[in-house]
């Protein structure tokens, strides 16, 4: 009996070390999978609700730059160079990501992310979001935390994109113009 709590005791602490840590964030949205779908997979449906500015190429290895910062030197830009890792369609896409370049070391390597669409009544669509692939401490930590708070406001302007119209990002690039325009500290 002993070895046996023993052998259940060691299966639990194991399965705890090989757990990893994700972030989860879901929304309910008040439109057909299929509109929801166009949202993720085409440069206006990003824009509509996710930057200001985006290239993207639905297809595996197909192009999934978000440009939250347009204005910035290319490799800048926001999540510069992703890629759409797998796509079933009215179902599940995946895409690489990177930290925002405020984390040069976390930047340099990449996270995953999983969305997940599932029709609730034909007119709404659960929208779940996973986000893998993290490093532990320093500017891990760091990224971990930002993209927790930013996914809740990347899903919350989905939701919104469906409720009050596109997100309109002129006081967003106004902001940015301006920012631009300081000279930099050195």
């Amino acid at each position: 009996m002993h070895k046996l709590i023993c052998l259940l005791l060691m299966c639990l602490s194991v399965s705890s070390f090989g757990a990893e840590r994700a972030i989860e964030k879901e929304v309910v949205v008040a439109a057909p999978v299929a509109a929801v779908w166009q949202s993720w997979t085409t440069r206006a449906g990003i824009e509509a609700f996710f930057s200001p500015q985006a290239e993207i190429d639905p297809r595996v290895g197909g192009a999934f730059h978000i440009h939250m910062d347009p204005l910035a030197e290319s490799g800048m830009k926001g999540a510069d160079d992703m890629r759409y890792m797998a796509l079933q369609p009215m179902k599940m896409l995946s895409f690489d990501w990177n930290a925002p370049p405020s984390l040069p070391e976390a930047r340099q390597q990449r996270t995953f992310v999983i969305v997940r669409l599932v029709d609730i009544d034909g007119k709404s669509t659960k929208v779940t979001l996973t986000h893998l692939g993290w490093g532990d401490g320093g500017e891990w930590d760091r990224a971990y935390a930002y993209f927790d708070r930013a996914w809740g406001y990347v899903l919350g302007n989905l939701k919104k994109r469906y409720e009050t119209g596109p997100m309109d990002w002129t006081d967003w690039m106004n902001n940015l113009k301006q920012a631009h325009s300081q000279p930099t500290a050195k």
